[in-house]
């Protein structure tokens, strides 16, 4: 009897890259000695590699920048250490996907085997899906790698975090970057070396200073490069040149337009653009953006750029973060759809941007007063000896719930930090200060 008829998550190694695989997919090093670039977590005598070489890994956390190694390390510690290895991403699987994983490495676990279980973007998972890992990662049903280019400490719910060890992958160096352009070229089996082609010193370096770290973002640049050259050509720096031009990509959240794309975002809301503020966010979302990076930039737009003239926007923006969190992609899309719809259109003011810069801006000149006495703290008998506190008047037993008085020090007093805008409730908000000025200069008369 079949007990699992549905298509079980990817599970391979030992097939290797499937025929026409990308470049970068074809060179994926299968052994740690090919494994260029992370000496300090997989060299000799090192912890990790002792725990793999004698098959007591625990859950692990892979944390680094894209192209880093997460994913083949993974699949290296699969093979050395003989497990099952099946591949989840956090962007396209539920809780349902992984109760599968889980019922089939139960079945596997009672036949000998122990399985591996790989989850790109685990940051990705909502807390109710990192909650389904626990119980299966105590009782060793499955050994869980998580990869993630996020801080762990915030992204990953605490309990899970304690039953994993965190490891982190560095960005690889210009010169690990071109030690696996060489080793491309190189190579017959899987590389270009059948092709016989030759790079020449500054090519090679503009592909690796392009590539910031990123292996695989190297292996395709040198995979486009190669397709503009017959067998038997050289690789020169205008051909590399002409690869980027033809490689530029629709939406690289780790890149150039990643930042080219919020921006237009930003801009377009700013504009109060609705179409164009939702064709951004299309963009972001729909080329894999993570939502949670949306949603942070949104609530700060909500705070910069429409502040109090309505003060609504940022209670949105804060739920349309916790819709994020909670059910993720592609639920929570509609969320912030809303989110951008409303701040396109809401009244704009970044007055509270401006008062908290000139607040900071005071505060890094150096010189910055006591508290005043009347203002102090005076939860002792010596305090209140020393005048902590004391002529404090407490505008809840005057007329009005107001009194004349100064909070700030006596050589500041007169600044100002905030001035509303005349739009949306920061009418209300001037009318509120303009009421409360006249107050003050009215009892500051009858003193």
């Amino acid at each position: 009897m079949d007990l699992f008829p549905e298509p079980l998550p990817r599970e391979s190694f030992e097939r290797g890259p499937e025929p026409g695989a990308p470049l970068a997919d074809m060179m994926r090093p299968r052994t740690l000695d090919d494994f260029v670039g992370q000496d300090k977590l997989v060299a000799e005598g090192t912890p990790l590699r002792e725990m793999i070489e004698k098959d007591q890994v625990p859950s692990l956390v892979f944390w680094g920048p894209p192209g880093s190694g997460k994913t083949t390390l993974a699949r290296i510690i699969a093979k050395m250490t003989g497990k099952r290895f099946v591949t989840l991403s956090a962007v396209t699987s539920g809780v349902k996907d992984l109760r599968r994983v889980f019922e089939t490495a139960k079945f596997e676990r009672r036949n000998g085997r122990g399985t591996i279980l790989f989850v790109d973007e685990v940051h990705r998972f909502n807390k109710a899906q990192q909650d389904a890992f626990l119980p299966h990662v105590e009782d060793g049903t499955i050994t869980l790698i998580g990869a993630t280019t996020e801080n762990p400490s915030f992204e990953v719910i605490p309990p899970l975090l304690s039953r994993c060890r965190v490891y982190v992958l560095e960005s690889l160096s210009t010169d690990a970057l071109k030690t696996i352009i060489s080793r491309t070229l190189e190579d017959n089996a899987d590389g270009l070396g059948a092709r016989e082609l030759e790079l020449d010193d500054d090519a090679a370096s503009a592909i690796a200073e392009l590539a910031a770290g990123d292996a695989r973002y190297a292996l395709n640049l040198l995979e486009t490069t190669s397709g503009l050259l017959a067998d038997g050509g050289r690789i020169t720096l205008d051909f590399v040149k002409k690869a980027v031009q033809k490689k530029a990509l629709l939406y690289d959240k780790n890149r150039e337009e990643h930042y080219n794309i919020i921006s237009a975002l930003h801009k377009a809301l700013r504009g109060s653009d609705v179409q164009a503020s939702l064709y951004w966010l299309g963009r972001m979302l729909e080329g894999g953006e993570d939502p949670i990076y949306v949603a942070r930039r949104l609530v700060r737009f909500a705070s910069e750029d429409v502040g109090n003239a309505d003060p609504q926007a940022l209670v949105l923006g804060m739920s349309a973060m916790q819709a994020c969190k909670l059910i993720g992609m592609p639920e929570c899309d509609n969320a912030l759809a809303q989110l951008v719809i409303y701040l396109a259109t809401a009244p704009k003011s970044n007055s509270t941007y401006k008062a908290y810069g000139a607040v900071k801006k005071r505060i890094r000149q150096g010189t910055n007063p006591p508290v005043p006495l009347h203002i102090r703290n005076a939860p002792t008998g010596l305090m209140k000896d020393l005048g902590y506190g004391q002529d404090y008047k407490y505008p809840h037993e005057y007329e009005e719930g107001y009194v004349a008085e100064e909070y700030l020090p006596e050589e500041m007093q007169g600044e100002v930090f905030y001035t509303p805008s005349k739009f949306g409730f920061e009418k209300e908000i001037k009318k509120r200060m303009d009421y409360w000025a006249k107050l003050k200069e009215r009892g500051n008369d009858e003193e």
